[in-house]
């Protein structure tokens, strides 16, 4: 399987601006800036994107975990903080809230450091990467 994004920029980085592409067409020419990314102007921006990323992947790779381990699960959300300073991403912090029918709480967060390791876009962030989980 392989997949492809495409970014088109135009002009200097803090006047221009740029669009964003997915092969899917989920995103399709969305807007990215200098003030998307280090301001609060609307659009998109790169740590946004790998958020996304990482949150939507640790979840898939948790809930392949607890199936694995016999348990159904009625929902897993997770959101993905990224921090970013001095131009490197510092550390990826997932806040997981589950319901999972059947599963003790010390069995859930062994799943959930599992997922964190091992999910695909956790292998690829060179990065700290943390979590805290509920179990509902």
């Amino acid at each position: 399987m392989k997949r492809n994004a495409t970014a088109v920029w135009e002009g200097s980085l803090k006047e221009g601006a740029g669009k964003i592409s997915t092969q899917s067409t989920t995103l399709n020419n969305a807007q990215y800036s200098f003030g998307t990314r280090f301001e609060d102007g609307v659009g998109t921006n790169p740590e946004e994107l790998i958020a996304a990323a990482h949150s939507g992947c640790f979840t898939m790779q948790l809930s392949a975990y607890i199936t694995e381990a016999g348990h159904e699960i009625d929902n897993i959300e997770t959101k993905c903080d990224i921090d970013f300073q001095d131009g490197s991403i510092v550390s990826s912090h997932l806040t997981v809230q589950a319901k999972v029918k059947g599963i003790s709480d010390a069995d859930f967060q062994e799943l959930v450091t599992k997922a964190e390791t091992n999910c695909p876009i956790s292998k690829l962030l060179n990065t700290k990467i943390s979590s805290t989980a509920t179990l509902q």
